[in-house]
């Protein structure tokens, strides 16, 4: 019998059950955390920082505490789009979350880097270990959801990720090109092999609305949202328009401006986790 593993438990003999290693970190102690969900791709460049900034705001606005963890540590992009120029500041033992004028919680490498264009020039196993800090050394304070800015692919971060932190769920991002079922397959699939559930599938640049005659353009192609995620079994999906208007609001760090109604599906679901 080969000792590959497939996956595929159902036709497996190995009692893979008795040597699981728990790999999951602690939260320092006083920091609480409910809910955490990982924002996918399988590639970069569809839109991630954007909608997880969205689903953020949207709870925030809901009455929830939420909060951000930017795990793309060298293209962090999140403190910008909440308008964020402050550094992050604690003690010897821990770091303190910046937060947002409505309250929402932020930490980024960003934050505490000297200068904001300062490159990170670390090797993977590196950048992998700043992201757990930023889950075991962060004071987060009754954080309800929080969300989890990942960088694009499978590599070492997305895997670090989901071992150490208790993730709850995935959004997937993608984008109405032709190749959007690769990019969709691979972030399902990581997803299966660790046994955590795909919340939703959230199309981005997905069409633009003439503010003129009102129809609507599909600039980048046609929509495959709706069988992309028939194809995966994935039941709720959201589309977000080509809108200048939320371009300029993001360039100026208001994002939490931004009507939450597009992401509204999502944000459903990602409530009803508490409930």
């Amino acid at each position: 019998m080969s000792n590959e593993c497939t996956h595929d438990c159902s036709t497996c003999q190995v009692d893979c059950e008795s040597r699981k290693v728990d790999f999951r970190k602690n939260l320092r102690e006083g920091a609480s955390v409910k809910k955490v969900i990982a924002v996918v791709s399988g590639k970069g460049g569809v839109g991630k920082s954007l909608v997880t900034s969205l689903l953020a705001s949207e709870m925030q606005r809901r009455g929830y505490h939420a909060a951000v963890l930017d795990a793309d540590i060298t293209g962090p992009s999140i403190p910008a789009s909440f308008g964020i120029t402050q550094h992050a500041y604690g003690t010897d033992e821990y770091l303190l979350p910046v937060t947002t004028h409505t309250g929402l919680q932020i930490m980024s490498m960003n934050l505490i880097l000297q200068e904001a264009t300062e490159p990170v020039v670390w090797r993977g196993p590196v950048i992998a270990g700043a992201v757990t800090q930023f889950w075991t050394d962060v004071l987060w304070q009754d954080v309800d959801f929080m969300f989890v800015d990942m960088p694009p692919g499978t590599g070492d971060v997305p895997l670090t990720v989901f071992q150490s932190l208790p993730i709850d769920g995935v959004v997937i991002v993608t984008s109405p090109q032709d190749l959007v079922s690769m990019i969709v397959a691979k972030a399902v699939n990581m997803a299966d092999m660790m046994n955590i559930p795909v919340l939703g599938l959230v199309e981005n640049m997905a069409y633009f609305k003439c503010p003129d005659c009102g129809k609507e353009h599909a600039i980048f192609g046609e929509s495959h949202v709706a069988e992309t995620a028939e194809a995966f079994g994935i039941e709720h999906t959201a589309r977000l328009p080509i809108d200048p208007a939320i371009a300029v609001m993001v360039d100026a760090g208001e994002v939490e401006s931004v009507d939450g109604a597009h992401i509204a599906p999502i944000a459903d679901v990602v409530e009803g986790l508490l409930k």
